[in-house]
């Protein structure tokens, strides 16, 4: 084994996640709760115009748009639920993966 590969070794890396680390963090901030904001509004436009698709199918019998009505209320409310919980869920993975060693 090389010098270079023991002392690699020998020497702990670590990374801590630091919102003022780096020029323009607060700007990026900004960015994600407005692109967050945008993701919400368009999993509600598409929640209520798939709803009313499901709502209008079914009442006029076609099984097939009142399907595709269904899917889309789901879908919209799982992406509506997915915007909500990321910043949980990119937690819960960040201290998953500081307990590796």
């Amino acid at each position: 084994m090389s010098l270079f590969n023991l002392i690699i070794a020998a020497t702990p890396i670590r990374a801590r996640p630091d919102p003022s680390g780096l020029p323009g963090s607060p700007a990026l901030q900004q960015l994600v709760n407005g692109l967050a904001f945008w993701g919400l509004l368009a999993a509600l436009a598409g929640l209520v115009i798939s709803a009313s698709v499901w709502a209008l199918s079914a009442h006029s019998s076609n099984y097939h748009h009142a399907a595709v009505g269904r899917r889309g209320t789901l879908v919209s409310a799982g992406a509506a639920f997915l915007v909500g919980a990321a910043p949980a869920i990119i937690a819960f993975f960040e201290n998953l993966g500081n307990t590796v060693r």
